[in-house]
């Protein structure tokens, strides 16, 4: 199991954006987490393929793109293009989502699979065995700064057991109210990769609130955490 933190940029002052990638770096966040929205999908919007070029000319981690959007497939290309590294598509607005995420693995790219707080783990059960990652939604998305959902953490359960079934190792990805104090619970549920938007940019020390998130999840289960596999 390997613990990796990836700050949100939706939290981010986007005036100051590189500065602000370059301080998460410094706390030794692992991931840069892009949350793309397009109005429809959800009612917020915020940024596209532009700012993701421009983040890859300034951070040296990889790029960790969830795209909420609808027809996410129409922009996989795109995004390749501009420098992710992980792009998820959401199982809710992706009707061949096999097919998607095969395109998305073509392209070089991890694939992963997310689900809203309302769908059930068992929607990713037939791809459980193609994922590279499964990223379960723990607020309703659109808006950052919302309230964390208690039951989480079974949700998180479920879908590490699915891919366990399909014998794949690929990690559960946790985003929404993610902060110090539930850190060590998701992580002992089975969560690797932790995203955090408020929790890090609401601070006054990115840098520091990105290595007390992580030094706070490993209080979790530290046995149980090692290097990369």
């Amino acid at each position: 199991m390997t613990l990796r933190i990836a700050p949100s940029i939706l939290s981010a002052d986007f005036a100051r954006l590189a500065e602000d990638v370059v301080q998460v770096e410094r706390g030794g966040a692992d991931l840069i987490h892009v949350d793309v929205m397009d109005g429809r999908f959800v009612p917020n919007i915020t940024i596209g393929v532009p700012v993701v070029r421009a983040l890859r000319r300034v951070v040296t981690v990889p790029l960790d793109v969830h795209l909420m959007i609808v027809e996410p497939e129409r922009h996989i290309e795109a995004f390749a293009d501009a420098g992710a590294a992980m792009l998820s598509v959401h199982v809710e607005v992706s009707p061949n989502l096999h097919r998607t995420l095969e395109a998305i693995k073509v392209l070089g790219l991890q694939a992963g699979a997310v689900l809203n707080p309302s769908t059930p783990a068992k929607a990713v059960a037939s791809v459980a065995d193609l994922v590279d990652f499964v990223l379960v939604m723990s607020v309703n998305p659109g808006f950052s700064g919302q309230d964390y959902i208690p039951s989480s953490p079974a949700k998180v359960r479920a879908v590490r057991a699915l891919l366990d079934k399909a014998q794949n190792d690929a990690p559960v990805e946790i985003d929404g109210g993610i902060q110090p104090g539930n850190a060590a619970d998701v992580v002992e549920a089975g969560a690797e990769i932790l995203v955090a938007g408020s929790a890090i940019y609401g601070t006054e020390n990115p840098e520091a609130a990105t290595q007390a998130l992580r030094n706070a999840a490993l209080a979790g289960t530290p046995t149980t955490l090692h290097g990369p596999r």
